[in-house]
């Protein structure tokens, strides 16, 4: 069987969009965030100890078990009954496991959707053969949209794991450190987390040419043309019905804004969800991402990004 497809970056960067949409492709089936700790029980049939867990050669045996079972669309209901401890994970469950059985039956390929597994994208191709697209996201979406929803982040997340701070976050591990040991605001937070992982994602981007990195804002402009091209990098079919999928889930006769609670939601405005930060961060908010991320937002957007049309 052929390698899965990971769809990742930062979280809130249209990995769900992305993956939702490419998974209508005949011949996959989409996993929702097996790196996600959040998702107890799930696909991994247990809990992993970090968000953003760093998996590579040095601490592998630790956690390859597991991740070949999700590869192999083996979901662990064996693991993961006798730890349900509410409905909503019963119907989680209920959900993922049939729809495991059925595509191994059907001899699917998985489509993993999980920007928690950035750090870890590496292994996964190494390990796995996955293909592997990486999405980016302006600074200043990305902070506006963790501001709004309140996410705030434990960053002993990252400061416990001594391998991912020497081998991908170098130049930010006294920061992550001293972040770790008090609290920050939200937009210094964001500051912190959107340098840290597009840091390793321009990384990324020199030691991998044949990976797919696409800036969710230009596929938000162009979405028809993007979701055609992206197939056809990651040698999917399209046909009428992705295209329509496209159209439908990215119309300008949807909400660019959303709810909070709808905050998952894939069908959206997608132009003008890619500003969304025009309202949802101050002035003085804009200028202080703008200055924080400088560095490493200029490898991937210019100053004409930055303007408030």
């Amino acid at each position: 069987m052929a390698g899965p497809i990971l769809v990742t970056g930062s979280h809130r960067s249209g990995t769900t969009w992305v993956g939702k949409l490419l998974a209508r492709a005949p011949g996959l089936t989409y996993v929702h965030e097996p790196f996600n700790p959040g998702r107890a029980p799930g696909w991994i049939g247990g809990r992993l100890p970090h968000w953003y867990l760093y998996v590579t050669s040095g601490n592998e045996r630790a956690y390859a078990p597991a991740l070949e079972r999700v590869v192999a669309l083996r979901y662990p209901i064996g693991l993961d009954v006798p730890r349900l401890r509410t409905a909503r994970q019963a119907g989680q469950v209920a959900l993922e496991w049939p729809r495991s059985l059925v595509a191994r039956a059907r001899g699917d390929r998985p489509l993993l959707k999980d920007p928690i597994a950035l750090f870890s994208s590496e292994w996964l191709a190494r390990r796995f053969g996955a293909r592997v697209v990486v999405m980016v996201r302006h600074p200043a979406a990305f902070a506006g949209s963790l501001k709004r929803l309140g996410w705030a982040f434990d960053f002993r997340n990252w400061a416990d794991q001594p391998l991912l701070l020497r081998d991908l976050l170098s130049p930010y591990a006294d920061a992550v450190r001293a972040f770790a040991r008090s609290e920050r605001d939200i937009i210094d937070q964001a500051i912190l987390m959107w340098n840290g992982i597009h840091h390793a994602i321009a990384l990324f981007r020199e030691r991998h040419p044949d990976w797919a990195f696409v800036k969710y804002e230009e596929l938000a402009a162009r979405p028809l043309e993007g979701f055609r091209d992206l197939a056809g990098r990651l040698a999917l079919p399209w046909d009428p019905r992705m295209e329509d999928a496209v159209a439908r889930f990215s119309s300008e006769r949807n909400r660019g804004e959303v709810p909070r609670w709808l905050h998952r939601s894939v069908k959206r405005d997608s132009r003008a969800a890619a500003r969304t930060w025009l309202s949802r961060l101050t002035e003085e908010e804009r200028a202080r991402v703008r200055a924080g991320t400088e560095d490493v937002a200029r490898a991937f957007y210019t100053e004409a990004d930055w303007a408030p049309v």
